[in-house]
């Protein structure tokens, strides 16, 4: 889950680093911001799920960095030395919020709170996405929605240039050299992968056919990709991988 720290002392901020790592787990602080423009150009370019929030920021307010967002995709902790500034409006919209000194105990509450408001924001999503899907059809199946730690990633199939199974995870390897974790296993994603131009080649390998380059004979045989990565092709499979590539090519 990645955070973002914003409070205007450095060192509450380097104290709130040493509570998190110690006290919590799974988050990653992806940035820190001393001001409300430093915070704006953070949420714009790492996109946190959730904000560690310093209600006075020098001559300006957490309120004031609220007002000026367009959209507010991620849970907010404030955090305040003030326990009456601002707090009943807090209180109020039930959102949560930290007196300093922080309590560790406090802190970790404030995230497990969090990560469940973010995981049923992802089921949402993906919720959505599936209604979506059973309205519009064919509209929606060249993509695909993939949960990983911190997003729901909307990926296009047609980008997927292979599949790798991580004992009940699997890895995505994608269009550019981007590479993903999914804890779901690969025979899920083979089976509904299966109609969108994927073969299995081996146990552990799903291949997009568009990404083939060629068939090499080595070890028994093994696909060559574009990206010049060697896939093996297992005994088992490599009679229907054969079959497969010359229907796909028109061999």
């Amino acid at each position: 889950m990645k955070a973002l720290l914003i409070d205007d002392e450095p060192s509450n901020l380097e104290n709130l680093q040493q509570l998190l790592g110690a006290y919590t787990h799974g988050i990653e602080v992806c940035a820190i911001a001393t001001n409300v423009d430093e915070a704006i150009d953070a949420i714009a370019k790492h996109k946190p799920q959730l904000v560690f929030l310093d209600i006075q920021l020098h001559q300006q307010t957490g309120f004031d960095l609220l007002k000026q967002l367009g959209r507010i995709d991620f849970e907010i902790i404030f955090v305040t030395a003030y326990n009456q500034y601002g707090i009943q409006a807090i209180k109020f919209s039930a959102l949560d919020y930290l007196l300093k000194p922080i309590d560790p105990d406090e802190l970790k509450a404030a995230v497990d709170k969090a990560r469940k408001a973010i995981s049923l924001k992802w089921d949402n999503e993906r919720i959505a996405y599936m209604l979506g899907y059973l309205k519009d059809g064919n509209k929606n199946q060249g993509r695909i929605a993939l949960p990983l730690f911190g997003e729901t990633r909307f990926v296009d199939i047609k980008d997927i240039v292979r599949c790798m199974a991580e004992n009940s995870y699997t890895r995505f390897a994608l269009r550019g050299g981007e590479q993903v974790l999914v804890s779901k296993t690969l025979k899920e994603y083979a089976d509904l992968l299966s109609d969108h131009g994927f073969l299995r080649a081996h146990q552990s390998h799903l291949v997009n056919v568009a990404f083939i380059k060629s068939l090499l004979k080595e070890d028994g045989g093994t696909l060559l990709l574009t990206d010049n990565t060697k896939i093996p092709v297992s005994k088992l499979n490599r009679d229907k991988v054969k079959e497969r590539i010359m229907v796909e090519f028109k061999l």
